[in-house]
Order: C-alpha cells, then sequence, then structure tokens
C-alpha cells in the first residue's frame, strides 16, 4: 500500500507528533492549519509543509488528520464539508481517544473514508511529541476499509494495533485518564502528605520514585493482584486508624475511597473476610468527626 499525502489541521501536540512521526517514516505530509498560525507556521516548518486554511488542507491531503481538542472536532469537520473540502476516497481520521469516528459523519457523507487512531500516550510538550509516539499503542475505531492503512501507519511508527468497538472508546478513554492523569493527581496528593510530614520539598519526587518504579515493576510482574502490599493487604487496621487521625477531612475523603477500591484487591489476594469487615468499617467512615 502506499503512502498517502497528509495533511494536518490542528498544531497542538498530537498534531506535532503524527506530522512529525510520519514525514520521519516517509508520508509526504503537504499541509498545515491551525487555529494559531505561530503553531502552523512552527510546525509547517519543521515538516516542509504548507500553511493553509482547513478547508484547502482537506483538499490537498490524501489523508487529513483533525486534531483539534475533542470538543471542537465536530464543528471543524463541519467547516470543512461546508466548504466542500472533503472528497470521496479520502481518508479523514481524528486522533481523540474518547469520541468514535462518527463525530466526522459529514465528511462521511461526502465518501471518505472515516476513521480515529487514538495513540494511548501522553503528550506534555511538542517538542518531544514525536519521541513519545513512536513504540506506543494504539486504538482504532472507524470504518473497516480504513483498517489496512491505519495498520500501515502503525507499523511504520513501531506501535502496537489494538481494534476498538466505538460503543467502548468512553471505557477506554476513561482508563486512560485513570493511567496518567489520575496517577498525576495521587503523586500530587502524595507530595502534599509528605511535605506536610516535614520533608524537603524538592528531595520528594526523586525520594518517591525508586518505590513508585518498584511498584510498577511488581505490576508488570505480577499484575495487580499480586503486587499489593500494604497495610490494606495485611489487613492492618491500626496503622489505616493512624493515617486516619493524621490527615485532614479533606484527604481522608481521597485515602478512604482509594483505600475501599483497595480493600477489593487485598480481597481477591485472600485478605480473610473478618479483616476486611473491620477494615471496610473504619474506611467507610466520612469524616474524623
Amino acid at each position: 500500500m502506499n503512502r498517502p499525502t497528509v495533511g494536518i489541521v490542528g498544531a497542538g501536540r498530537v498534531g506535532t507528533a503524527l506530522a512529525v512521526g510520519l514525514k520521519e517514516q516517509g508520508y509526504p505530509v503537504v499541509a498545515i492549519a491551525s487555529r494559531s498560525r505561530p503553531s502552523a507556521c512552527y510546525l509547517a516548518s519543521k515538516v516542509g509543509a504548507e500553511v493553509a486554511t482547513p478547508e484547502e488542507v482537506a483538499r490537498g491531503a490524501d489523508l487529513v488528520f483533525i486534531t483539534t481538542p475533542d470538543d471542537a472536532i465536530a464543528a471543524v469537520a463541519e467547516a470543512i464539508a461546508q466548504k466542500g473540502g472533503f472528497r470521496a476516497g479520502q481518508w479523514v481520521a481524528h486522533a481523540s481517544g474518547s469520541l468514535s469516528a462518527e463525530v466526522l459523519r459529514l465528511a462521511a457523507t461526502a465518501g471518505a473514508i472515516t476513521f480515529s487512531l487514538h495513540p494511548l500516550q501522553s503528550f506534555a510538550d511538542r517538542e518531544t511529541a514525536a519521541e513519545l509516539l513512536t513504540g506506543s499503542f494504539f486504538a482504532f475505531e472507524g470504518d473497516e476499509r480504513a483498517e489496512e492503512l491505519a495498520r500501515l501507519i502503525v507499523a511504520d511508527l513501531r506501535g502496537s494495533f489494538w481494534l476498538l468497538r466505538s460503543a467502548n472508546k468512553p471505557l477506554y478513554h476513561a482508563a486512560a485518564c485513570v493511567a496518567s492523569n489520575y496517577l498525576v493527581s495521587l503523586l500530587h496528593f502524595m507530595k502534599r502528605l509528605a511535605v506536610r510530614a516535614g520533608l524537603p520539598e524538592e528531595q520528594i519526587m526523586p525520594a518517591f520514585l525508586p518505590l513508585i518504579q518498584g511498584t510498577l515493576n511488581n505490576v508488570l510482574a505480577l499484575g495487580a493482584v499480586g503486587a499489593l502490599t500494604g497495610p490494606v493487604a495485611r489487613g492492618d487496621r491500626e496503622t489505616i486508624r493512624r493515617h486516619r487521625e493524621a490527615l485532614r477531612p479533606e484527604e481522608w475523603e481521597l485515602y478512604r475511597a482509594l483505600g475501599l477500591y483497595t480493600l477489593k484487591i487485598a480481597q481477591e489476594q485472600g485478605l480473610p473476610e473478618e479483616k476486611a469487615q473491620e477494615l471496610r468499617a473504619l474506611l467507610e467512615e466520612v469524616s474524623k468527626a
């Protein structure tokens, strides 16, 4: 299968990752459009493309990636369709993790083959986005006629391919949010408690990193159930009680919600029911008051 010409509408982190990554693999990236002209110019200069309007990008490319924020994808596709930008036989895709290809229905009405291809990766900045893209897992959903092309793209990016049902995209994306966004929240929570405990703030992340990395390694080696350690896994009610006394009410609310979920894992691991009931009673208490 020949590699199609590519156009990018939306020159943010994901659009940059795809444009640079595909260019490096021999895909001709011909045009870039973005709400921010400086962003479009920046990306166009990196991949040797022209800066254009969204409808011009669509007219000039065989494969169009709409990589705007999720809540703008449908509106951008509608605007391009109204200006006659889409045509029969071209591919039109987005990279949203939560939305299905249905948001591109006006492109499909014009005869385009629509799909979504979401990289399971977190792009914190545009400079490192393309490096992180390579080797990622990608979730494909949409018109089955696009699957061959999507598999070629993923193979060229040395990634792994997942075929996903449209109805399952919200659950898939929720899992990704927990793995990435909520992990950041947990680490922020951890740092807050450590600062309150009197640890030097600048040393907290480096000090806790070996513990975090060791836990991830254990999960990879043993699975989540096998990797669980700590007071909930042991049924250590007194340690949890001491935590409760040390935490502020709003901290306890998050701690106890996590603890109740962790208790289910501990029971899968074999925690006796009697100990589980004792911990549950403590963790279900709404506040120290």
